[in-house]
């Protein structure tokens, strides 16, 4: 079994298309069909079922490909510590963030870290707090940026604590509440809000804060960009909380400061063990010690 035997069944299980996977991996459509049969009749199964119209996994194959994953990323990993043992720094480097990070200025990082290591192929996820929390852990990702409520760590991971910040009052500008200089949860209890969807980190902010103040609120519109929370509330259909760091990015919103905000903390974290010599770089690039111990939930 070869690596670009997997390398070609991962590629044609992402397209679902072989004619796709071989432009992916730049060779002919007849040499990647070969090189996938000859790796069916070594495991005695059908990877795939083909028909005319559509390419798809067999058990077999949906069975084989997570294995075929962790082939080629240990097969990476080991070439980039070999690299890094003479002095290159290469490989990959997965990076993943929430859209309302500030702390960290990642695409100037991003640019830097690719002008010092051009070797190593980056890779940008954007995501909800708890799935980049699970995706480091599982691997698919080096190091990521998220933002979790002051009651929270993440768990299972190494942890390094950025800033923190308190939510505002995010309203239209001809909005009532738009010329008060502050307001309290109380008041704003009494209004319609666009939040994230129920049961994320950036949610639970929020949620946390009403419900220790003993109140409740009417969250009508759940979306899963910071951005279109902002399109949402300078239309005035709706209000917001955001981190105050955050809103300077949005226009047409004007923001009130709340006197019993609820604050988050933002983190970058990356996996305690088995770190790739690019994360550790990057983590370098952005003067964050690489050396923390794996967090608890507090």
């Amino acid at each position: 079994m070869e690596l670009q035997q997997m390398r070609y069944v991962i590629a044609v299980a992402e397209t679902n298309s072989f004619t796709r996977a071989a432009e992916r991996c730049l060779v002919v459509q007849s040499a990647l069909s070969h090189q996938i049969s000859r790796l069916e009749k070594e495991l005695g199964a059908r990877l795939f079922e083909r028909t005319s119209r559509r390419v798809r996994l067999t058990p077999a194959g949906a069975a084989f490909l997570p294995a075929a994953r962790q082939c080629l990323d240990a097969a990476e990993r080991a070439a980039a510590e070999v690299a890094a043992a003479v002095g290159e720094v290469r490989g990959r480097l997965a990076v993943g963030l929430i859209p309302t990070v500030t702390a960290v200025d990642i695409p100037g990082a991003l640019r830097d870290f690719r002008q010092r290591y051009p070797q190593v192929r980056i890779g940008l996820r954007v995501g909800a707090s708890e799935d980049l929390v699970e995706q480091v852990k599982q691997g698919a990702l080096d190091v990521a940026f998220l933002g979790l409520p002051t009651t929270s760590r993440p768990q299972g991971v190494a942890a390094h604590e950025l800033a923190r910040d308190r939510l505002v009052a995010v309203v239209a500008p001809d909005h009532p509440l738009a010329d008060e200089p502050e307001v309290d949860l109380r008041r704003l209890a009494t209004e319609v809000f666009v939040d994230l969807p129920a049961g994320t980190a950036g949610r639970a902010q929020s949620d946390q804060a009403f419900s220790a103040a003993g109140l409740g609120r009417d969250v009508a519109f759940e979306v899963t960009t910071a951005d279109f929370i902002g399109r949402l509330v300078g239309q005035g259909l709706a209000i917001a909380m955001l981190p105050s760091a955050y809103v300077p990015q949005l226009t047409g919103v004007t923001t009130i400061d709340v006197t019993d905000a609820p604050a988050r903390v933002e983190y970058a974290i990356w996996s305690p063990v088995g770190r790739p010599p690019a994360a550790t770089a990057f983590l370098a690039i952005l003067d964050i010690p690489a050396t923390e111990a794996a967090g608890r939930w507090l």
